[in-house]
């Protein structure tokens, strides 16, 4: 840790002057920004799928160790690029400088494309559907219209207010952005915090639900190595979308206050927040029931409430799922937008992308085009399926990302580097080596998913020759 907060006595290369954008994000904002935007839906929703291969508490927390610890793995490598390139764009620039435009723009376009609108579109829905629990009113049991095959019920309409709610107050000022991010995250903390004290002192619950009974094979449950090592295969899978969102604050880095040593403090202290707060509700569901029943419980959450307190807690806990999917909303929208305004400025995407509003200095179009896609997506009920087809393609970036590295440290030695990664290069190896084996797993045993998430990121290519010879054509004009 004492490499990670060395001082870097390097001077910018990249100013607010010089790329239209305010470095207006304190090392706290930042932390915050990673952490709600890590924290969504996901820890209320999979302890099933962790239980169910894992029945005994000391794996199924083992699991959530081994996430973060994974997750750092690649954290400790974007921290080093991050402190090389520390510009809007994050993940994006990394892949650009080791590899090149092409490959840079296709993880790019799979942002926007899927990844990113997908996931505005899916939180925005979850976040309108759990308020339903509160405000009848807005429950998708109330059709406004159906046609040509796309029902929109009430639940869109608020969820495309909250899209473009988000959208505005980032477009406004970056400051205003950031203390939306806070807030939410603050109270969502906050909320969740109540939960775990109150269910672990003043719930029903019991302690003995940590302890096995004898004659259950011990701390393997009678399992064999095989069955162990599988178990934890299939749950990781469930804790790595957890954990899923620590590269956000890559993306808005170019206005990070000393940007080189505050993103690689934010991904390893965001990722160890995340943790904490991971492994606080997973030992709140295991004190409300024993995993036996946790494992039968797609609504882990709403049952565990029910279990220490009383059937009217679920909709207590619906407002802070609720919250948290808001919150996880708002730092997947104020970062991803900075994504395409880096590919603007590259001019292999929509040319206004890459302006600064005069005013504010947010980049309002990239931000304004990132809600209004993340709008349509809401609406055609598609993005869940599509973001399935990118998962695969996601991982690989990471591992692509981490390879990058390794690439760089050949290809430009010189560069300086105020942050090294942590246990180079054994970490990021091992992280190569489960990413890639984990992407080789899924299109063996998802074949038809990876093949149409790969036919979505090429069908970007075509966009990709067109702006390469439309920047090139103008540069042409301007000498």
């Amino acid at each position: 840790m004492d490499s990670l907060i060395r001082t870097s006595e390097i001077e910018e290369t990249h100013t607010s002057a010089q790329t239209g954008l305010v470095r207006g994000l304190s090392l706290l904002d930042s932390v915050l920004l990673l952490a709600g935007g890590i924290i969504g839906s996901s820890i209320f929703l999979t302890a099933k799928d962790i239980a169910g291969p894992l029945p005994h508490p000391f794996w199924f927390f083992l699991v959530w160790v081994l996430g973060a610890l994974i997750s750092m793995c690649a954290a400790f490598a974007f921290a080093e690029l991050g402190s090389m390139f520390p510009d809007s764009g994050g993940q994006y620039v990394y892949l650009r400088e080791a590899f090149g435009d092409l490959v840079a723009f296709l993880y790019g376009w799979m942002l926007f494309a899927v990844a990113n609108g997908g996931t505005i579109a899916a939180l925005s829905v979850a976040s309108a559907a759990y308020l339903s629990a509160i405000f009848p009113a807005i429950s998708q049991d109330h059709v406004i219209f159906t046609a040509l095959g796309v029902t929109v019920t009430r639940v869109h309409i608020v969820a495309l207010i909250l899209n473009a709610l988000v959208a505005w107050i980032n477009v406004v000022g970056l400051r205003r952005g950031a203390i939306l991010q806070n807030l939410a995250t603050w109270a969502k903390f906050a909320a969740i915090g109540v939960f775990v004290v109150l269910g672990c002192t003043l719930g029903h619950g019991s302690w003995s639900n940590f302890k096995v009974g004898p004659g259950s094979g011990g701390i393997t449950m009678g399992m064999s190595p095989n069955q162990l090592l599988s178990g934890l295969g299939v749950g990781l899978i469930a804790v790595f979308f957890a954990y899923d969102g620590w590269v956000y604050i890559t993306w808005v880095a170019g206005e990070v206050k000393d940007p080189r040593r505050n993103v690689p403090r934010a991904m390893v202290l965001g990722i160890i927040v995340v943790a904490i707060v991971y492994l606080a509700m997973s030992l709140t569901y295991v004190f409300a029931m024993p995993l036996s029943e946790v494992a039968r419980h797609e609504t882990i959450a709403a049952a565990s409430a029910e279990a220490l307190f009383s059937s009217g807690a679920a909709k207590w806990l619906s407002a802070v799922i609720a919250l948290s999917c808001f919150g996880a909303m708002a730092s997947c929208t104020m970062t991803g937008a900075r994504v395409y305004y880096a590919m603007a400025q590259d001019g292999v995407f929509f040319r206004k992308m890459a302006e600064v509003h005069p005013k504010w200095r947010t980049p309002a179009i990239s931000l304004i085009g990132q809600a209004l896609w993340g709008a349509v997506l809401t609406l055609s009920g598609r993005y869940d399926e599509l973001y399935t087809y990118v998962i695969y393609g996601m991982v690989l970036s990471y591992t692509l990302t981490v390879i990058g590295l390794f690439v760089l440290r050949r290809k430009l030695p010189g560069t300086p580097r105020p942050y090294r990664c942590t246990g180079y290069p054994v970490l990021p190896a091992i992280y190569v080596l489960l990413g890639s084996s984990w992407t080789i797993n899924t299109i063996v045993e998802r074949p038809k998913e990876a093949l149409a998430g790969t036919a979505i990121v090429l069908v970007g290519i075509p966009g990709y020759l067109y702006w390469k010879y439309s920047s090139r054509k103008k540069q042409a004009a301007i000498r």
